[in-house]
C-alpha cells in the first residue's frame, strides 16, 4: 500500500494544513476559517480510495458532516454508487455531484440523497458516463485542486471552472458555488440519483418524487424509495441566496419549462443564473426523514442565515471538542490515522431525528424523542467490538443514547436491531449484537436508561427467532445444524457470545434462573468443536459433521457455514471464555500452537470471500472476526506474541493516504481498533470489563474518563522496532499480568510502559 511522493505530499498538506492546492482553487480559500489543535490532523481522505483497484479502500467519504450528523454532504464520482459503498472512489476522475447522505466505511451502498451539481453552458440532464469529462453534466476534478476537512469540503469542477465548497449543521447541507461571470450557470437537483438500481442484493427503486417551486430563490420536496433500507422517505427544503432567473423540471427525457411542480419517478430540476456580478451563489438543503414542514423547521432552527465561513467554523469547533477527549503525543502520521480514526468513528450512529424530536420509527409511524435524539445507522456485527467499548469510555452520554435508540426498536419491532438503517431495520450480518452493546452499558454503569426494560429487551431478543437467530433451533439442538441454517458455526459462536452477555445482566440484576439458562447456553460453542482436527465444524441435524470439511473454505453470507470468513478466522471466537477455548486445544501448549499455525499459514487456497483483506497468515485484518485474535497470545502465557503482531498490524495495515484501511472502515470499528491498540490496549470481550496489553506506538495519550478523570499512558522507547514491553507500571505499582481493568481506566490513573526491540519473555506470564 504504497503511494507516490507527490501524493502524499499533497495529502500530508491537505489534511494538516488545510491547505487547498494551486490556482483558482488556492484563491478562493476562506481567509476566515481558523481549525483547533486535533482538527488539523483529521485527513478525511483516509480510507476514500485503494491504490490497487482489485483490494478494498475503507469505503470513506470526504465531505462534510458534524458529529453524529444526519445530513453528510459529500461528492459522488459515480452516477449509480455500488463500490466503494460510500460513492467517492479517490481513483476516479469525474464527479457527479454532491448528495446529502452517506454511509461510511460500509461494505454494501444506500443513501445518496439529493444530489446537486452546478453547471455552465449547455443545460444536460443526464449525469453522463463515468470517468468521461463531458459526458452529461459531471465535471473532471483534480486532487491537486480538492481539500477536505471536519465541516469542510472544496473542489475545483475543472469543466466549468466553478469552485464548489461545502459545509453543514446537523441537519443541513450549505454549498457555496463560485462560477464564473456567465448568463449561464446551472444548479441541478437530481431526485432519481441513488444506489444501483440494478445490483443483485436488492432492488433498489424510487417509489415516488416530487419537487415543487416555491418562489424564485426556494423548492422544496421528497422522495420515497427501496434499497438496503426496506422503505426511506426523505424530505427536502431548499433556499438559494440569490434568485434564479428561469427553470426546467425533468421527469425522464421529457422537459418542462417553467413547470412549478413535477412528480414522478426519474425527476429532476435545473434552476438558472446570471453570476455576471462575480458573486458566489449559495444554497441551503435541509433534510428530513418525515415531512418538508420538519425540512423547514431544521434550516430555520439551524441555518437562519448565509454565512458559510461562519458555518465552517462552527463544525469544526465541534469536532475539535469531540476530538479533544483523547489528547495523543506521537510522529504526525500517527496523529493523522489516530485523529481520522476519532472522526470516522464519531461520524455516525446518525441522530435521525428532527430538531423537534420527529423520526421514523421501526413501524413507519412517527414518534418523538423526548431528548431530540434518535439514532439509527447501527452496523452493529461490526462496532460492538471495539467502537461501541470506545464509546462507553468518551461517549458515555451517546451511549445513553443509542441504547434508548435501540430499545425505541425493540418497542415497535419486538427485538433489538442487527443492522438498522435509517430507523429500519435491514436483518444484515448474524447474531444480534445490540445484545453486547446494551449490556456493557449497563455493566460500566452508563446513567440515563432504564436497566430493567434494557434486561427485558435483551432476553427477549434472545429467545425470539428472528433472521440470523433462530432460537427454537438454538434451544432444540444446543447448536445450529447447517442443513437446517446457514452460516450455522459462525451463528453458533456468536450466539453463544450474545447469551454470556444476557447472563451477565441477569446476573447483576439478581435474576439467578435466567442466569442459569443463558450461561449455560453461552456454552454450546463446544457442540461445534471437532476434536478430530481441531475446529470448530458444521453439524446436520442427525447430529453428524458436514464433510467435505476445508478449515481454508470461506463463506460469505449464506450457503456456507461460515460469515465472511473460514474456519480458521472462526476458530477464535470465544471471547466469553478463552480459559474454555484453550481447553479445548488441550491446553496452552496446543492453544499457542494452533494460534502460530493461524499467523504464519499462507496458502488461500480456494475462493476468498470480498471481504477478506489485511492478510498475516490465516489473520484477516480487513475484517471483524480477526480483530481479537493477536491478542490471545496474552491469556496463554507468550504475550510478547500478542505484542509482535499487534505491532505489525498498527505500522504495516493502517496509513495516512487514502488506501488507509485495509478493509472496509465498517462505521468506526477499523478506526476503534487503531485507537485503542496505539495506546496499548483492547478489549478482547468487550463486556467483560477487561483489556488485554498489546503493543503502544504513541509516545503520550490521555484520555478524560465519563467521571471527569484522566487517564494517562506514557511510553518510553516507542518506534517500530521497539514493539516488546519490557516492563509497565500501573500508578506507579509494577504490573505483572497483560491485563488492565474498566476501573483503572475510569478511576484515572497513569500506565507507563518501557519498550524495547527485544521481547522479555518473563513479563505478564499468566
Amino acid at each position: 500500500m504504497k503511494i507516490t511522493t507527490t501524493l502524499k505530499s499533497i495529502i500530508f498538506a491537505n489534511a494538516l494544513f488545510g491547505i487547498t492546492s494551486l490556482g483558482y482553487a488556492q484563491q478562493k480559500q476562506p481567509s476566515s476559517i481558523t481549525q483547533g489543535k486535533y482538527v488539523q490532523y483529521v485527513n478525511p481522505f483516509i480510507g476514500t480510495g485503494a491504490v490497487d483497484t482489485n483490494s478494498l479502500s475503507g469505503s470513506n467519504f470526504p465531505g462534510a458532516t458534524v458529529p453524529f450528523g444526519f445530513v453528510q454532504l459529500s461528492p459522488d464520482t459515480q452516477d449509480s454508487p455500488d463500490n466503494p459503498a460510500s460513492g467517492y472512489d479517490y481513483n476516479d476522475k469525474t464527479i457527479v455531484g454532491f448528495s446529502h447522505t452517506h454511509l461510511s466505511g460500509t461494505g454494501v451502498a444506500d443513501l445518496f440523497d439529493v444530489l446537486v451539481m452546478p453547471t455552465t453552458g449547455e443545460l444536460k440532464f443526464t449525469p453522463g458516463k463515468a470517468n468521461q469529462p463531458g459526458s452529461g453534466y459531471r465535471s473532471a476534478y483534480s486532487h491537486q485542486h480538492e481539500t477536505a476537512r471536519p465541516g469542510y469540503y472544496q473542489v475545483l469542477l475543472q469543466d466549468y471552472n466553478i469552485n464548489a465548497e461545502l459545509t453543514s449543521t446537523s441537519h443541513v447541507g450549505l454549498h457555496r458555488y463560485t462560477f464564473p461571470k456567465t448568463a449561464n450557470a446551472h444548479v441541478i437537483f437530481d431526485l432519481d440519483h441513488s444506489l444501483d438500481k440494478k445490483r443483485s442484493y436488492w432492488s433498489c427503486k424510487i417509489i415516488g418524487a416530487e419537487m415543487r417551486i416555491v418562489n424564485d430563490h426556494t423548492i422544496e420536496g421528497y422522495r420515497i424509495l427501496t434499497g438496503w433500507a426496506r422503505l426511506r422517505k426523505v424530505y427536502f427544503h431548499a433556499e438559494f441566496s440569490k434568485p434564479f432567473t428561469n427553470t426546467t423540471l425533468a421527469s425522464g427525457r421529457h422537459l418542462f419549462p417553467g413547470l412549478p411542480i413535477i412528480n414522478g419517478t426519474d425527476i429532476k430540476g435545473a434552476f438558472d443564473f446570471n453570476t455576471e456580478d462575480g458573486k458566489p451563489v449559495l444554497l441551503k438543503v435541509a433534510l428530513s426523514p418525515v415531512s418538508v414542514e420538519n425540512a423547514r423547521l431544521n434550516l430555520s432552527s439551524e441555518l437562519p442565515g448565509w454565512n458559510f465561513d461562519e458555518v465552517v467554523n462552527q463544525s469544526s469547533a465541534q469536532w475539535e471538542k469531540e476530538l479533544e477527549k483523547i489528547k495523543v503525543e506521537g510522529t504526525t502520521e500517527q496523529k493523522q490515522i489516530f485523529y481520522t480514526g476519532l472522526y470516522h468513528a464519531f461520524t455516525q450512529p446518525n441522530n435521525v431525528a428532527d430538531v423537534n424530536g420527529d423520526y421514523q420509527a421501526t413501524d413507519f409511524t412517527i414518534s418523538n424523542a423526548p431528548d431530540k435524539t434518535h439514532y439509527s445507522t447501527f452496523s452493529l456485527w461490526d462496532t460492538f467490538r471495539a467502537a461501541h467499548p470506545l464509546y462507553t469510555l468518551i461517549q458515555p452520554e451517546r451511549t445513553a443514547g443509542f441504547v434508548n435508540s435501540m430499545l425505541r426498536q425493540y418497542d415497535t419491532y419486538g427485538y433489538l436491531p442487527i443492522w438498522q438503517l435509517w430507523g429500519d431495520e435491514n436483518y444484515c450480518m448474524i447474531g444480534n449484537h445490540a445484545i453486547p452493546v446494551i449490556v456493557d452499558a449497563a455493566l460500566k454503569g452508563i446513567p440515563g436508561f432504564d436497566l430493567e426494560k434494557a434486561y427485558e429487551a435483551v432476553k427477549q431478543s434472545s429467545l425470539r427467532d428472528h433472521p440470523g437467530s433462530p432460537f427454537s433451533i438454538w434451544e432444540q439442538y444446543h447448536y445450529i445444524p447447517e442443513d437446517l441454517q446457514s452460516q450455522s458455526v459462525s451463528i453458533t459462536v456468536e450466539m453463544a457470545f450474545d447469551d454470556w452477555c444476557v447472563a451477565q445482566l441477569a446476573k447483576k440484576l439478581g435474576k439467578t434462573a435466567d442466569y442459569e439458562h443463558f450461561i449455560k447456553r453461552s456454552e454450546y460453542y463446544r457442540n461445534v468443536f471437532n476434536p478430530q482436527n481441531g475446529f470448530f465444524q458444521a453439524k446436520k441435524k442427525d447430529g453428524n459433521w458436514l464433510e467435505p470439511f476445508s478449515p481454508l473454505q470461506y463463506g460469505g453470507n449464506g450457503g456456507n457455514p461460515y460469515t465472511e470468513g473460514n474456519a480458521w478466522q472462526y476458530l477464535w471466537y470465544v471471547p466469553q471464555n478463552v480459559p474454555g477455548l484453550i481447553e479445548l486445544m488441550g491446553g496452552k501448549e496446543g492453544f499457542v500452537n494452533k494460534l502460530d499455525q493461524f499467523f504464519t499459514l499462507r496458502d488461500k487456497s480456494g475462493e476468498v470471500n470480498g471481504n477478506a483483506s489485511g492478510f498475516i497468515g490465516q489473520y484477516a485484518h480487513g475484517n471483524e472476526p480477526s480483530h481479537h485474535v493477536a491478542y490471545l497470545y496474552d491469556y496463554a502465557g507468550q504475550p510478547w506474541k500478542t505484542q509482535m503482531y499487534v505491532a505489525k498490524v498498527l505500522n504495516d495495515l493502517y496509513n495516512n493516504s487514502s488506501s488507509g484501511y485495509s478493509g472496509n472502515e465498517d462505521c468506526g470499528q477499523m478506526s476503534s481498533w487503531y485507537i485503542f491498540s496505539a495506546m496499548g490496549f483492547y478489549p478482547v470481550n468487550p463486556d467483560s470489563q477487561e483489556y488485554a496489553l498489546g503493543s503502544p506506538i504513541l509516545k503520550h495519550a490521555e484520555m478524560l474518563t465519563p467521571g471527569g478523570k484522566t487517564f494517562t499512558v506514557d511510553v518510553t522507547n516507542p518506534g517500530k522496532k521497539n514493539c516488546y514491553i519490557k516492563s509497565v507500571k500501573l500508578n506507579g505499582k509494577t504490573l505483572s499480568k497483560p491485563f488492565i481493568t474498566q476501573s483503572d481506566i475510569i478511576n484515572g490513573g497513569k500506565l507507563e510502559f518501557v519498550m524495547d526491540d527485544k521481547p522479555n519473555k518473563r513479563w505478564g506470564i499468566r
